[in-house]
């Protein structure tokens, strides 16, 4: 498989776009004047406690308060708690931009540290007023404001360091196990004590010197951040993460990524310094774009970013697939469309949620939509044809590397999922809510606002009546009643005995009108 990571850098905004086999997989967006906090260390203040909820909410300097779940809190050591590995951020085991943490295998060498703790109640844990160490793990999506969790890690390129976890994981994306045995008695030998790591896929092949020199790097940067927190105000920012583009050469220009484009110069010799430290083999698989196209226009990634955007999707059978996104969820719906097939119904609808599952994983990821899914198959008669289609999405889902639950499909056809969320959807982060329909996806038909304006008419008879009357609408609802509705406007004159006069106005909103009596020449 060929796979290029292309980067898009300007000082307003910068794009990442993974690409494989000459499709967009993955794309991130940041914007200069929102950038991501996703992994940043704060020293906060706890506001409120709310035993109801196990729960408190902590000030970390930013517009809401950050949400905090009892799971999330390590036993406090003074002050400033002390912090270990966040479950919330090791269920998954690939890694993206933000959230480079891999979890080992499960065969219970990764302990759930929260064991033993869980049992105490969050009122005897914080108390409003109090400093907390916290890291971002979710960042703020919709109205909700960010989660964060007093379990910090700090990856870098091939390992993730755990500052008070005596512990050892490999990513269980490294499959061959004596890669995995050696790697995992190098980082016991070299480990400082009484901390842990994680290591990641890129480590494997790696050369215990580099690994060292990863350790030695990341346990002065810890010793740094603690320095920093216990001097630091409250609340305040202790440590960044990597912007975009760095996070995504730490995290996603593999060895498995043929080459790396970037549009900008500056952005290009700050990769080149950064590869020439953790990555000297990928140096030479970087590369500067400078063409007069436009990056994105010339790999064809803007198209897929406007298809990214769409509500229906069309299959290349002529089925397709119509994805609606709320607060809470995410429904998606598969229709045959224009494909009619060759034999059966059977095998026309298998084909059809064959051919969506493909793509509904493909658009998932693409668009980085997370929390509950549920996905509306075409009704299948034979059980042996809605296993096919749930163990083709499960194989689908396999390359995300968000963590995904998949559960069998009902005899309606319906397939509930969760897909891990830690930022918005890339709809959310390029859209807004329509501020002519507020968000509601439709808008009342002309023929329904003329309908409204002769009811109002007839509501307002006694004032109306044998008086001149003037009718201020959008110019599309002024035409439908000079052509389709004329005769019931006429009707409606006739019963109030007033000359009505109907203008357009296109300053005024579709569904907007104004009646009023005219003045008497």
């Amino acid at each position: 498989m060929s796979a290029e990571l292309i980067i898009n850098s300007n000082p307003f905004e910068t794009r990442v776009a993974l690409v494989e086999n000459g499709q967009v997989a993955e794309l991130y967006v940041e914007r200069s004047s929102d950038r991501g906090i996703a992994g940043n260390i704060y020293k906060g203040r706890v506001v409120r406690v709310l035993p109801g909820m196990q729960a408190a909410f902590v000030d970390i300097e930013l517009e809401k308060a950050a949400f905090l779940y009892v799971s999330d809190i390590h036993r406090p050591m003074g002050d400033i708690e002390q912090v270990l590995l966040s479950s919330c951020q090791t269920e998954s085991d690939e890694e993206t931009p933000d959230e480079s943490e891999e979890k080992p295998e499960e065969d219970g060498e990764f302990p759930d540290m929260r064991q033993g703790h869980s049992m105490i109640p969050i009122e005897d844990r914080l108390q409003e007023g109090q400093d907390i160490l916290v890291q971002v793990a979710k960042e703020p999506i919709g109205s909700k404001g960010a989660r964060i969790t007093t379990h910090i890690t700090l990856p870098g390129r091939h390992l993730v360091f755990m500052p008070t976890m005596d512990h050892v994981g490999v990513s269980r994306r490294i499959e061959d196990d004596t890669e995995r045995k050696r790697l995992r008695e190098i980082m016991c030998e070299i480990k400082p004590p009484y901390c842990g790591f994680i290591v990641r896929t890129a480590a494997e092949g790696a050369e215990r010197e580099k690994l060292q020199a990863e350790v030695d790097f990341l346990a002065k940067l810890w010793q740094n951040i603690q320095r920093r927190a216990e001097n630091g105000s409250v609340p305040s920012m202790i440590y960044q993460e990597l912007d975009i583009t760095l996070r995504a050469v730490r995290d996603l220009f593999t060895k498995e990524v043929d080459r790396l484009v970037i549009d900008s110069e500056s952005e290009y010799r700050k990769i080149l310094n950064f590869t020439e430290t953790f990555m000297p083999s990928l140096k030479s698989a970087v590369e500067l774009y400078e063409g007069e196209e436009p990056v994105f226009d010339a790999y064809g990634i803007e198209m897929e970013i406007q298809r990214a955007l769409s509500k229906k999707i069309w299959l290349k059978s002529g089925g397709y697939i119509v994805l609606e996104t709320t607060e809470a969820l995410t429904a998606i719906d598969v229709n045959t469309g224009r494909y009619v097939g060759k034999r059966n119904l059977e095998e026309t609808i298998l084909k059809t949620n064959l051919e969506a599952v493909k793509e509904i994983a493909f658009q998932l990821r693409l668009r980085n939509i997370g929390g509950i899914i549920i996905i509306d198959f075409i009704d299948m008669e034979k059980e042996a044809n809605r296993e096919k289609v749930w163990n083709a999405l499960r194989d689908a889902m396999h390359k995300d590397k968000s963590k995904s639950n998949i559960l069998q499909m009902s005899e309606l056809g319906l397939i509930e999922m969760t897909r891990k969320r830690t930022k918005e959807s890339i709809g959310q982060v390029l859209c807004e809510p329509c501020s002519y329909c507020e968000g509601e996806g439709y808008l009342k038909s002309k023929q329904t606002i003329c309908y409204e304006i002769l009811r109002e008419l007839e509501r307002q008879r006694n004032e109306f009546f044998g008086r001149n009357v003037l009718v201020l609408a959008h110019p599309e609802v002024v035409a439908m009643f000079c052509d389709e509705e004329s005769a019931p406007l006429e009707r409606v004159e006739e019963r109030i005995h007033a000359r009505i006069v109907v203008k357009g106005d296109p300053n005024l909103h579709l569904e907007n009108y104004d009646i009023s009596p005219m003045e008497s020449e």
